[in-house]
């Protein structure tokens, strides 16, 4: 009986063991965060990514189509196709149903949403078979109409071709390969402002396997307290914590987002609350251009969180960019106060 009974303890403890044995936890792949393009030139995979176009006849008409490509990392991508154009192209742009991709050897095969190979990527050109139809869709590089834009006269510059700091509180150069650029590191400008007209470009940085807010955040905050979402959200729906969105109150019209390592532009038009003997009479406006097309046409009911105000106050407010640890990059940035 005891020996019945040490064989029955054992054979519960090796259990016991057996189930307290912790199972070997999946590797976290390495973070990626290159905003150098010269550290670049040879990622087939940044290569891939991007944004495509192209035409398919159906019935004798020549319809429009666009895709994007976004990279997950280790060569794996989702395929976002869109018909009558990519978006901010076609007010009729609508996208369709997720596809993915993965690469196999020199060519990328694309699958559709139900996992059937459905075209490849290669030598920059997606070409899709469905229903006996081929398109083929040639890589394109949007630029905003307005990435440039000078400053007009009696503008105030506070980053600009001189790449200075001056203006800023903890403001940090970026110099890259391609130029020096005002980092994402908490740069406040000493300048506070009412109602203005403003241009800011920016840069997301490639971070192929990162996710969701981790995956290019900074943000750009109008008087110091209403955030204007920075995300690399290519790709994505556009909700109000993504590129073009208000943080929790309003999100963008059109997901206007641009694949990373492509220069973007926010052109801001924003008129500020008005108060009388400290109580707020009218609400502060903003109209939004993201890469030249309305996103936002908002009023604020109150502040957005993480400024230096966090409530709304008669107070002017400066123009803050904030770093979440990922290295987004600013130039070309003024403002033009209104009388």
């Amino acid at each position: 009986m005891f020996r019945l009974f040490l064989s029955v303890m054992f054979a519960a403890c090796a259990t016991f063991a057996a189930a307290q044995e912790k199972k070997p936890e999946a590797k976290k792949p390495v973070k990626i965060a290159i905003n150098d393009p010269a550290k670049l030139k040879d990622d087939a995979d940044f290569a891939t990514q991007g944004e495509y176009e192209g035409e398919i006849e159906v019935g004798g008409n020549k319809l429009k189509i666009g895709a994007q490509v976004i990279a997950k990392g280790d060569g794996k991508f989702v395929v976002k196709p869109f018909r009558d154009g990519l978006p901010g192209t076609s007010e009729t742009s609508e996208a369709r149903p997720l596809g993915s991709a993965e690469r196999d050897g020199t060519k990328v095969v694309v699958k559709d949403n139900k996992g059937m190979d459905s075209g490849t990527i290669a030598d920059g050109v997606l070409t899709i078979t469905a229903g006996g139809l081929e398109a083929k869709l040639k890589k394109v590089e949007r630029k905003s109409p307005t990435l440039g834009a000078k400053p007009p006269s009696g503008a105030t510059v506070l980053f600009g071709d001189e790449a200075d700091v001056a203006n800023w509180e903890n403001g940090k150069i970026a110099t890259l390969s391609d130029g020096k650029f005002l980092m994402a590191s908490n740069p406040r400008s000493k300048k506070s402002f009412q109602s203005f007209t403003a241009h800011i470009e920016f840069r997301l940085a490639w971070m192929p396997n990162s996710t969701g807010q981790g995956r290019s955040n900074s943000g750009v905050y109008i008087q110091d307290r209403y955030e204007l979402q920075v995300l690399d959200s290519f790709g994505l729906t556009g909700e109000n914590n993504e590129c073009g969105g208000f943080y929790q109150q309003s999100k963008p019209k059109v997901n206007m987002c641009l694949p990373p390592m492509q220069w973007q532009t926010y052109d801001i038009e924003f008129t500020a609350a008005q108060f009388e003997s400290g109580k707020k009479t009218k609400n502060a406006k903003v109209v939004v251009k993201h890469n030249g097309v309305l996103i936002q046409d908002y009023e604020f009911p109150k502040a957005t969180p993480g400024g230096k105000f966090k409530d709304e106050v008669p107070d002017a407010g400066g123009l803050y960019f904030q770093d979440h640890g990922d290295p987004v990059v600013y130039r070309n940035v003024w403002v033009m106060e209104k009388k």
